[in-house]
């Protein structure tokens, strides 16, 4: 499993990134306090608290071309 924080900021931020998840053929969870959703459940994500970080865990061990599609919103 590889992890990383994520910020979404705009509907178009979640809007991109629910369309480059949805290209994984493994499972990416999305975990916000004690909430955690399927990261391409674009409701899913709406329904969390998107003003903060949000941990991604994604369910591989090979998401290097993954984390570099969604580079733009991993936060540092």
């Amino acid at each position: 499993m590889k992890k990383a924080t994520i910020v979404l900021s705009t509907i178009n931020d979640v809007k991109d990134f629910v369309s480059k998840v949805s290209m994984c053929d493994y499972d990416v969870d999305l975990l916000s306090g004690r909430y955690a959703v399927d990261a391409k459940s674009i409701m899913g994500i709406f329904s969390l608290d998107l003003s903060k970080p949000i941990e991604l865990e994604a369910h591989t061990d090979d998401a290097a071309e993954f984390f570099a599609d969604i580079k733009q919103y991993i936060k540092d």
